[in-house]
């Protein structure tokens, strides 16, 4: 059986209708399962990556396991792992890790914590392959509130680069991953086709949906202060550091998309159409 973390996110979600057209035996684990609506047949349980009370039953039977964990409790959750009988973890880590190793390490807390998981993951005897993506092109579904409300996006960067890739590319990464024998043990970074600016990704959201998408160029502090709400401070810091290193610079791209799922990864504007109804619907 393979357990699914995180369900009600848009990549688990992918992977799971996936997984589930391929018939094998799933569960899928939330904090909240009462939210879930999995396809028929699919078992659901309380599973919250922040206690480890939760483990054990989520665990029980499984086999393999795709992961997005946070760093606090996944030595616990790979210790029940292990007892449990799991002998491969797909983990959804992400590409910002590789900066950690670099000659000028990056002082990234959102980086580290992916770190952590990869770590604790590859000390332990259980198989595990990871899953390193870049820039998640849904990180534009930041920009659907000014949008719909006729107001331009604030960018403290706007020519910072990003290579934006779709969630289904990684939930069909992911797939082989868990399914391919060939590809147990691997690391495999991830990216969109592009290397695009934000200002770029703002004229092409414009022209999918339509609208007279606008932005308004604010300093790093301003945009800390719009966002306070929604992303912790170290977090915000380490983007910020990240879109300072890549402005005016655009980020390597890789194939691996399409080494793992036989097709060319999906433009930033088939994401905007896939979502339009986010930026446009009241």
């Amino acid at each position: 059986m393979i357990l699914i973390t995180g369900g009600r996110g848009a990549i688990a979600t992918e992977l799971l209708a996936l997984l589930h057209a391929d018939g094998l035996p799933l569960r899928v684990g939330s904090a909240r399962p009462a939210d879930l609506a999995p396809p028929p047949g699919v078992q659901t349980v309380a599973l919250d990556l922040a206690d480890p009370s939760t483990f054990p039953a989520a665990l029980a039977g499984v086999t393999a396991v795709f992961l997005y964990a946070s760093a606090d409790r996944v030595t616990d959750f790979v210790d029940q792992a292990r007892r449990a009988g799991v002998d491969h973890v797909v983990v959804l880590s992400s590409s910002s890790v590789l900066g950690l190793d670099s000659p000028e390490p990056k002082d990234d807390a959102l980086a580290a914590s992916h770190l952590a998981v990869e770590r604790a993951l590859l000390a332990s005897p259980i198989e595990t392959t990871l899953l390193r993506p870049g820039s998640f092109a849904s990180n534009a579904t930041a920009w659907a509130w000014p949008v719909k409300a006729g107001r331009p996006v604030s960018l403290p960067f706007p020519g910072a680069h990003t290579d934006p890739v779709h969630e289904k590319d990684v939930a069909e990464a992911a797939r082989a991953a868990l399914t391919d024998p060939r590809l147990r043990g691997g690391r495999f970074t991830l990216t969109g086709p592009e290397s695009l600016t934000f200002a770029e990704q703002i004229d092409r959201l414009a022209a999918v949906t339509g609208l007279a998408v606008a932005y308004e160029h604010v300093t790093p502090e301003q945009w800390k202060r719009e966002t306070a709400e929604h992303i912790p401070a170290a977090y915000a810091d380490a983007l910020l550091a990240w879109w300072r290193s890549t402005d005016g610079r655009p980020v390597g791209l890789t194939r691996t998309v399409e080494e793992l799922t036989g097709h060319p990864a999906r433009p930033f504007t088939t994401w905007a159409a896939d979502h339009i109804a986010d930026f446009t619907t009241p």
